[in-house]
């Protein structure tokens, strides 16, 4: 392994604002702690939350880094004390606190997971935020089964067509919502079984005759007027998982509805979350998702790109990202390793 430089570039901002606020600067190189490791990024996944950061309305949790990007590819180039899962020149994927748009970055060795069958270094550097996110929440939170049906707001982004894939592993019926024909297209290329258009005024009708019976789970990142939607269109004892806030932060709520169901509602978002809590998603991935990249239908499991940018051209990511006229993910390209 080369030696490694004292300081490192990265994207950074001086005040909340809009793409325009993103710019490269440079920064000491951080320092890891026993259980951690330094990776040489190669990749950096874009994700809502970091616009969501940049505009100033999602603080990093305290002791994360105050720079972008939550997800990353690239080879580990140093390891903390008591790490053994890893060796120095391992290529890894991994879930970090923040720092993920620059050329190096720190986070728990229990986070990284190997790069995939089939799958390059861009592509996985989509794949932990999404990943982690859908597996934590919809299967492990929403403890979501095989023979149900899901209804998921939002099908086409990042997360989206992640819950899309990773439901369809499991022989789930899955129902989305979008905003165009075209997006509902690329849905069900994925494998949706259903699309609507979310801007129908019939939309609660539609649902409800894909599934007569109701939903079992939705898996919602409007949130808003959506919610009372969710809980028309829910089953008998029904979840709701809420994980965005798309269309805002409050929703007028039938509590006797949610009460007659019996439903469930919860919500949760990933980054505040415990390091064990983040592993025990981290080893769930491992043993029951990245086996399934080497079987014949791994393919189905490998994210759709939409675009890739340079680590200076963040913001035009970020614009795009805010554009909503992608469909899958977007990444930056830090360095080659």
């Amino acid at each position: 392994m080369t030696a490694l430089p004292s300081r490192y570039t990265h994207i950074q901002f001086a005040a909340p604002g809009g793409p325009e606020v993103l710019s490269l600067g440079q920064s000491q190189l951080p320092e890891i702690a026993s259980d951690q490791v330094l990776i040489k990024v190669e990749y950096a996944g874009v994700n809502g939350p970091d616009v969501a950061q940049r505009r100033g309305l999602y603080p990093p949790p305290p002791g994360a880094s105050d720079i972008l990007g939550l997800e990353v590819s690239g080879t580990v180039v140093a390891l903390g004390s008591q790490v053994t899962a890893w060796q120095l020149g391992d290529k890894v994927c991994a879930l970090v606190p923040g720092g993920g748009y620059g050329e190096y970055v720190v986070t728990w060795a229990a986070h990284c997971l190997p790069i995939p069958t089939g799958v390059t270094m861009a592509q996985a550097a989509a794949l932990p935020e999404t990943f982690f996110t859908v597996w934590g929440h919809l299967f492990m939170r929403g403890g979501l089964k095989p023979g149900e049906t899901l209804l998921i707001h939002g099908g086409s982004g990042g997360i989206g067509s992640a819950a899309v894939t990773l439901a369809k592993q499991f022989a789930v019926k899955v129902l989305v919502t979008c905003g165009s024909q075209e997006k509902i297209d690329y849905c069900l290329g994925l494998g949706a079984d259903q699309g609507f258009n979310y801007h129908d005024e019939d939309l609660l009708a539609q649902i409800k005759a894909a599934a007569p019976q109701g939903v079992d789970l939705v898996l919602d990142m409007a949130s808003g007027d959506m919610i009372d939607l969710n809980l028309k269109a829910l089953a008998i004892e029904g979840r709701l998982v809420t994980i965005a806030l798309q269309r805002g932060r409050r929703a007028d709520v039938d509590v006797a509805l949610l009460m007659a169901k019996r439903i469930w509602w919860t919500g949760a978002t990933l980054r505040p979350q415990s390091v064990e809590a983040k592993q025990a998603i981290a080893q769930g991935l491992l043993e029951q998702i990245w086996p399934k990249f080497a079987t014949p239908q791994g393919d189905k499991l490998v994210p759709h790109l939409f675009a890739e940018f340079p680590l200076g051209e963040a913001a035009k990511a970020h614009a795009l990202m805010e554009s909503g006229q992608h469909r899958g993910k977007l990444v930056l390209k830090v360095s080659s390793n």
